[in-house]
């Protein structure tokens, strides 16, 4: 058995701030036992509206605020989930940084890197341009990382409404898809966030941690669903807090045996270049 922990708060612009939001949920997540604990998206900077803010606050990989993390992760000795806006090489004529990447990077209790997934899909919807400042992941195999025989996968938000992103996590074996989000207030929102959460678990018979960011800037509603897409821990609207709850593989299996989808399909997953 693995426990994961979901930590849900509002991130913003603050970065000091934020990394000491990061320990004391961590510290949360660890007396409740938790192995993993996964906060949400953009956990580094988040600010009103997706524009050039961001990419001014963004770092690299072994920058301060990820170095504060692994401290965090060492000091808790768990495995440390946080969304980053990491530096890229995208300038103007001027050499002025015009974008950023919106990543997920997963820590070992040892504070070392153990996966990391860029986003894909950007959030160019509900009246919001993400790629106007967020430059898209490339389309790899994706990473997992492992935890007491259970396997974890990253995602993060709007890619939950492209089931095949799920699909690929989970044929790169899979048990748990640690889902991190900045889902953002609107109509029907929350309803689609559960709804969306519950769909993959079930579609691919895996475990769905997510962990959304609080209200203003996001709909709360963590959770955790198991493969046959029961929430067994959940948060409502908290502006500051933690669920926690216990997966495991052979829950995953057990689920395959009554339900075995993933053996069953007909048709595989290929990339799509957009023009």
């Amino acid at each position: 058995m693995v426990r994961i922990a979901v930590a849900q708060f509002a991130p913003g612009q603050d970065k000091a701030e934020n990394a000491r939001s990061v320990a004391e949920l961590a510290a949360r997540g660890a007396a409740e036992g938790a192995d993993v604990v996964l906060l949400p998206e953009y956990t580094m900077f988040t600010a009103p509206r997706t524009d050039h803010r961001y990419v001014k606050s963004a770092e690299p990989l072994d920058g301060p605020f990820l170095s504060a993390a692994a401290d965090t992760a060492r000091a808790e000795g768990v495995h440390l989930v946080l969304g980053v806006n990491e530096e890229t090489v995208a300038e103007d004529e001027a050499g002025e940084a015009t974008h950023f990447v919106n990543t997920l990077v997963a820590l070992g209790p040892d504070g070392g890197r153990r996966a990391l997934y860029r986003k894909i899909h950007l959030y160019d919807a509900f009246g919001v341009r993400e790629s106007d400042v967020v430059r898209p992941g490339p389309i790899e195999e994706p990473e997992t990382f492992t935890v007491d025989g259970v396997v974890l996968g990253l995602q993060t938000c709007y890619d939950l409404r492209f089931p095949e992103v799920t699909r690929r996590i989970a044929d790169a074996g899979a048990h748990v898809v640690l889902l991190a989000a900045q889902w953002v207030p609107g109509p029907l929102k929350e309803d689609h966030w559960r709804t969306l959460a519950r769909a993959r678990a079930i579609e691919n018979t895996v475990y769905v941690a997510a962990a959304g960011q609080a209200a203003p800037s996001g709909s709360g509603g963590s959770m955790v669903v198991d493969p046959m897409g029961t929430p067994v821990a959940a948060l409502g609207e908290q502006r500051f807090a933690v669920a926690s709850a216990e997966v495991s593989a052979a829950r995953v299996e057990e689920v395959r045996t009554v339900n075995p989808a993933l053996s069953l399909r007909r048709f595989a997953v290929t990339p799509r270049e957009l023009s």
